[in-house]
């Protein structure tokens, strides 16, 4: 996977540009199952079967893919122990904590505003 590098310029932290490593990182990480993820580990360490059970809905492929982006982007930490059969476990890193916090936020203000949304939508489609 090709990827933009940061140069120490203002333009790579610049999520107004189409070409800014700030918005390539924001489009892997801005995505309902890396939010779910990021929810579900919190402060744990939890194997991948653990990680599916947490999260209905999500397909093994998904899930796959999505602990492989975060774990790229340094938010999570995959850590395999040599068992037989092999022991994977994963956690959120410093970065993945720091993002934990607007997740949760997120999360908090979905819930304040759930009546407020469902009564637009009901508005919207009448």
């Amino acid at each position: 996977m090709v990827t933009k590098q940061f140069n120490g310029s203002p333009e790579d932290a610049d999520l107004r540009r189409a070409d800014s490593l700030a918005r390539e990182i924001f489009s892997d990480v801005a995505n309902k199952w890396a939010f779910l993820i990021i929810e579900a580990l919190g402060e744990r360490t939890l194997r991948f079967t653990e990680l599916r059970d947490e999260i209905e809905g999500i397909s093994h492929k998904m899930l796959t893919q999505n602990l492989r982006m975060l774990e790229r982007n340094g938010l999570v930490e995959r850590r395999v122990h040599p068992t037989v059969p092999p022991r994977v476990e994963y956690t959120l890193t410093e970065s993945g904590q720091g993002l934990r916090a607007t997740v949760d936020a997120m999360c908090g203000w979905t819930q304040r505003y759930l009546s407020h949304i469902e009564a637009a939508r009901r508005r919207f489609d009448a």
